[in-house]
């Protein structure tokens, strides 16, 4: 897991945006905060707050670790870390929070004091590099019933889809990709999946948010079955669709036992690991049922979207924030990865990102889908991966979070973090909202607009910038940022109204299209 460290008082507060995206996303993250000793609590001392169980829920375990003492045990000490660590990486897994209180003095003061006698217990430990305390899970297999229950509706179906949401590994993503292809069912991949990008399969509908645009074609395609594995995927029109259907069977598997199912139709919630299910489950399936005309309505659908978003995106010379996305998805390095922001980035590129552009490996924080610190989680997904990265990402998201340019010194050659950032003065989601219509509440607050740009920041952080203003200019300077193998910002100035009309202009089109099918 990863390890938050902070002084006592309002530091330890500053973690919970954090805290609260590690624990609804599943991410291992340890907390220890410092905190001044018991008798101090609650005096009016200097930097004290309550910070007993801070997290609240959203923390997996917490523990109020006492000042240390000769009279404590140091195995105590040990077997709270391991527990610590256990509790944060099993499933589900998320954020643990460890008070420390301390007293003063809190600097070593030059005595020495012999600890063997004290630490004798401990010298295996000490010499060892596991673990004093080796916490050993064995998983358990899907049980047999409730696959064979899963395989019999799957067998049975006559019109099923499949929806994919967050993957964590490769395998996972192997994994359901066979499924899919076994099947042969239309296949819904969100963005963050590891299946929209580099489709090689003809079941794969990668534009399938698009297709739901049509009310024509979203009630001529309604499903009897959902296979859903994984997290809740970012399309709200996928989840109309879902809750307007009147499916006969929605299974969900996923390696938890969270109810993630805001439509409330999930019929079957399979709590197994993702790979070991479809293991099974291919055992089982021998000849699934085919229905090649169902698979056809999603495939050439999608392909209209397709040919329409290349007529409109790829021909045209504008630098619009959807060919922004695309662009990226196009041009960006095989061996590097992607972060996406929250609001209108990964909205983008969930739409219009081209599904035969290079395979990379996606992440995105749709825990609690924020804002806050999207640079310092882009540069903790590139020093993890260990490969260079390219960030998209708004301007309120990137001035939230503007201090976070001092991490990338960290980001040592060859693997700097490229962040493209659509800077349309202000909130570009709201727009799309009904709340735009009320124009006299509307800019100031929901619009927010800063006058801000970045080329500062670039300059204060010591970072290479680019202002492209076309098309040709931005892959141009996307492509060169990525060869110099150096940290660097790719500042898009947008307009958010014109964004809006575009994006309304593009989706009338692609329901124009659909409708003459």
């Amino acid at each position: 897991p990863a390890v938050m460290i902070c002084t006592s008082g309002t530091a330890a507060a500053n973690f919970m945006p954090a805290v609260i995206e590690a624990s609804m996303d599943m991410v291992p993250l340890i907390v220890l905060t410092a905190d001044r000793p018991p008798e101090l609590r609650h005096t009016g001392a200097n930097q004290v707050i309550d910070q007993v169980k801070l997290y609240g829920d959203y923390v997996r375990w917490f523990y109020d670790l006492p000042c240390p003492d000769t009279n404590i045990e140091p195995q105590f000490v040990l077997t709270t870390i391991d527990q610590a660590v256990y509790r944060s990486v099993h499933a589900p897994a998320g954020p643990v929070h460890i008070n420390c209180m301390f007293r003063e003095p809190l600097a070593p003061i030059g005595q020495k004091k012999d600890f063997a006698r004290h630490l004798s217990g401990i010298k295996r430990w000490m010499k060892d590099q596991s673990p004093y305390t080796e916490y050993i899970y064995v998983p358990s297999a899907p049980d047999a019933e409730t696959v064979a229950k899963a395989t019999t509706i799957i067998s049975e179906a006559d019109k099923g889809i499949i929806v994919v949401g967050r993957l964590r590994n490769k395998e996972k993503q192997k994994a359901v990709k066979t499924v899919a292809r076994h099947l042969n069912w239309p296949t819904f991949p969100d963005i963050s999946s590891g299946l929209r990008l580099g489709v090689k399969s003809d079941n794969v509908i990668a534009y399938y948010d698009q297709l739901l645009l049509s009310d024509e074609f979203a009630e001529s395609c309604q499903p009897l079955t959902v296979l859903h594995f994984g997290s809740v995927p970012t399309s709200k029109r996928l989840q109309q669709f879902i809750e307007r259907g009147c499916m006969e069977d929605y299974i969900m598997v996923a390696g938890h036992p969270w109810r993630y199912d805001p439509s409330h139709r999930v019929t079957m919630r399979i709590e197994a690991d993702i790979e070991e299910f479809c293991k099974q489950l291919l055992a089982l399936i021998e000849q699934p049922r085919a229905n090649r005309p169902w698979l056809e309505q999603f495939t050439t659908a999608s392909d209209i979207v397709g040919r329409v978003l290349h007529e409109v995106i790829d021909d045209d010379d504008r630098l619009s924030e959807p060919a922004v996305a695309r662009l990226i998805s196009q041009n960006i390095r095989p061996d590097s990865g992607l972060f996406v922001s929250n609001s209108m980035p990964i909205r983008d590129m969930d739409m219009y990102a081209d599904p035969h552009g290079p395979v990379v490996t996606v992440a995105c924080n749709r825990g609690a889908s924020g804002i806050d610190g999207i640079i310092a989680s882009a540069t903790g997904f590139a020093c993890g991966l260990n490969k260079p990265v390219t960030l998209l990402i708004g301007d309120l998201a990137f001035l939230h979070d503007v201090n976070s340019l001092a991490l990338l010194k960290s980001l040592a050659h060859p693997h700097p973090l490229v962040i493209v950032v659509i800077n349309n003065d202000g909130g570009g989601l709201f727009s799309f909202l009904p709340i735009a219509k009320v124009k006299e509440a509307f800019e100031p607050f929901f619009g927010t607009p800063h006058g801000l740009s970045f080329d500062k920041a670039a300059d204060m952080f010591g970072l290479d910038y680019y202002c492209p203003d076309s098309k040709e200019s931005f892959v141009t300077s996307y492509l060169s940022a990525q060869k110099e193998n150096r940290s660097a910002i790719i500042e898009i100035k947008s307009d958010r109204a014109e964004n809006y009309r575009f994006h309304q202009a593009l989706q009338k089109k692609i329901i124009s299209a659909l409708n003459n099918l």
